[in-house]
């Protein structure tokens, strides 16, 4: 019997950990570009999903935004039919400018395609294909803006998708792992002209960056910066256990939070919970950033009458006697 290729079983083995914890009988929705990463992905759920009674469909996204991309999505769909997967979609989607730039926008019209078929088949779980060196590259992006801990703690290997579990089996796998798996196995992965395009920062990073960071801090340090992800991760999830304690004890009857509650907390509670008032508020999340956090941190900790903090969608929050209150206001970004 030929010995199964390292890197093929190390693949396996993720999508078997991934799907242990669905309930049994859950289908599963693979997304596939074609690229390596996502072509190892579906080879492995294709072996692995039957052998734990999991039906598995798989979806391809063809953004139109490069020539030939069409073909590109009939040809993954037609290796996917004589993969095992069924049922098995093309879907074609059209990518609107928006705020966050092209990346974006392709990823938010990629996953809403994606939720909608998860939906249309039942599916329990949609599967992706980011890996470790994923994982990487979004911690570097997030350390170069800035970010807080959410930031830092990268992609979680689970969220919710419009009510459908999105599963990343793949975040300690290696990129280099996936191209192996793939050999292995005879299949021609697609390049993404995208991935090598010098015009988004992403492909920056990957091309330039982490290579640089192996050569100076060793082979590993691509794996490192994975690795303090996942411990941001669980600590951010700690503390934002705790920030909902708070949260909870700091409400007022009329719907404010008690300053004096605020005042006790340590600050990165206290930041947590702001964080998490505006956005009861209505403030959209992707526009809340921290000098929103900080105007209403400074409604409690350094207090000399000033006036109300205008948060995102046209929300004004200010300080009446002990507590914090939305309050009426004209709207400002």
């Amino acid at each position: 019997m030929a010995r199964l290729a390292p890197a093929v079983a190390a693949v396996r083995l993720a999508v078997r950990a991934a799907l242990t914890g669905l309930p049994a009988g859950s289908t599963v929705l693979v997304a596939c570009s074609g690229g390596a990463d996502s072509l190892a992905l579906a080879a492995a759920t294709a072996f692995v999903a039957p052998r734990l009674g999991c039906p598995a469909g798989l979806v391809t996204v063809d953004h139109g935004l490069q020539e030939g991309s069409a073909r590109r999505a009939v040809a993954v769909a037609d290796w996917a039919r004589g993969a095992g997967f069924d049922p098995v979609e093309v879907a074609t989607v059209e990518v609107a400018p928006g705020a966050g730039g092209p990346e974006a926008a392709a990823r938010n019209a990629r996953y809403d395609a994606l939720a909608r078929i998860a939906h249309e088949w039942g599916a329990a779980a949609v599967l992706v294909g980011h890996t470790r060196d994923d994982q990487a590259e979004t911690v570097l992006l997030a350390l170069a803006r800035g970010a807080g801990p959410r930031g830092l703690a990268g992609m979680p290997a689970e969220r919710d998708l419009d009510g459908v579990r999105l599963l990343r089996p793949l975040l300690r796998i290696g990129r280099d792992q996936t191209r192996s798996a793939c050999a292995a196995l005879g299949l021609t992965p697609w390049e993404d002209p995208h991935n090598t395009d010098p015009a988004y920062a992403r492909s920056r990073v990957r091309a330039e960056v982490l290579p640089v960071l192996a050569a100076a801090l060793g082979a590993d340090a691509v794996a490192n910066l994975a690795r303090s992800a996942a411990l941001i991760a669980a600590d951010s999830t700690a503390l934002d256990a705790l920030a909902g304690q708070a949260l909870a004890a700091a409400r007022t009857g009329s719907g404010g939070l008690a300053v004096a509650e605020l005042a006790e907390l340590l600050p990165a509670l206290r930041s947590r919970v702001l964080h998490a008032w505006a956005r009861e508020l209505g403030a959209p999340p992707a526009a809340l950033s921290q000098r929103h956090v900080d105007a209403l941190e400074a409604l409690v900790t350094s207090w000399r009458g000033q006036g109300p903090v205008h948060l995102p969608g046209g929300i004004e929050a200010a300080r009446r006697g002990g507590e914090l209150l939305r309050v009426a206001g004209g709207r400002r970004p």
